[in-house]
């Protein structure tokens, strides 16, 4: 007997429309749905007419079933990964399903359709590369390190965020980054509610601040990658690493270059190893 198929489907962020014709095809075709929230899912479902059998598929179990899904695929099922919103995986569970049929050489069909990163992205107007952070670390220390780190990207930084820590990281983007970088804030895509915000990010933090009651709902936020001109020079990245190695370990001595320089330690690690060797 062949191998099922399992269908990576995307689903609507909001607006039901945004359901693709090939998407409820899909969802009504095949033997089992594996939902992030059965009771969310089971909503989108019924309005469509979709009487397909659900499956919890989630963080917290997702290891643990995996194997009996793997064996029904291999008896011939056909179904269907959706998250609560969006196209799976981008921040969703999943990812562990995935590479194990890929190991188990199953086959796998993705079904585009809606994605809160591509809708804000195609409003932003930012040029270059997009780089996808997805959620950011709850805890204050581990958001602020990532951001630190990301200080002198050049690319557009999409960030995911849930209304209880948006003015924390618009507050951390700010203080981090800087009040005069671009970004945008893309509020309830697809939704009723649906606002789009660009500007600073000091302006966009003041205005939210004062504005408390539209710090709901699902937030994207795109920030303008730095301007390779406003990187600190190769140059002036050696004048503080090479007196520090001179001085300390190279680990120690790398981790104090990205601390007074801000440049993330992965950028400043090769050019300490070719130091040390040289001295």
């Amino acid at each position: 007997m062949d191998s099922g198929i399992l269908y990576v489907v995307a689903t609507p962020i909001g607006n039901l429309q945004d359901c693709t014709l090939r998407a409820i095809d899909i969802l009504k075709k095949v033997d089992l749905i594996l939902a992030e929230d059965t009771r969310h899912s089971r909503k989108l479902l019924n309005t469509l007419s979709i009487h397909t059998p659900l499956r919890a598929l989630h963080a917290h179990n997702e290891q643990h079933v995996t194997a009996g899904i793997v064996e029904q695929l291999q008896q011939g099922k056909s179904m269907a990964l959706v998250s609560d919103a969006g196209t799976p995986l981008l921040s969703d569970p999943g990812q562990f399903l995935v590479n194990t049929l890929w190991q188990e050489g199953i086959q796998l069909s993705p079904i585009p359709g809606p994605s809160a990163l591509v809708t804000a992205w195609s409003v932003a107007g930012f040029s270059g590369r997009l780089v996808f952070e997805g959620f950011l670390p709850a805890k204050a220390t581990a958001r602020q390190k990532i951001l630190s780190s990301l200080q002198y990207e050049s690319g557009t930084l999409a960030f995911y965020e849930a209304p209880h820590r948006f003015l924390a990281t618009l507050n951390d983007l700010c203080n981090i980054f800087g009040a005069e970088r671009e970004v945008l804030v893309a509020r309830e895509l697809t939704k009723l509610h649906e606002q789009l915000l660009r500007d600073s990010l000091g302006n966009a933090l003041n205005w939210f601040t004062q504005h408390a009651d539209k710090c709901r709902g699902e937030f994207v936020l795109l920030v303008r990658g730095v301007s390779r001109d406003n990187e600190p020079k190769m140059d002036d990245l050696l004048s503080i690493l090479k007196p520090l190695l001179e001085e300390l370990p190279l680990k120690q001595a790398v981790s104090l270059t990205s601390k007074i320089s801000g440049v993330a330690k992965n950028r400043i690690y090769q050019e300490a190893l070719r130091l040390r060797d040289a001295l």
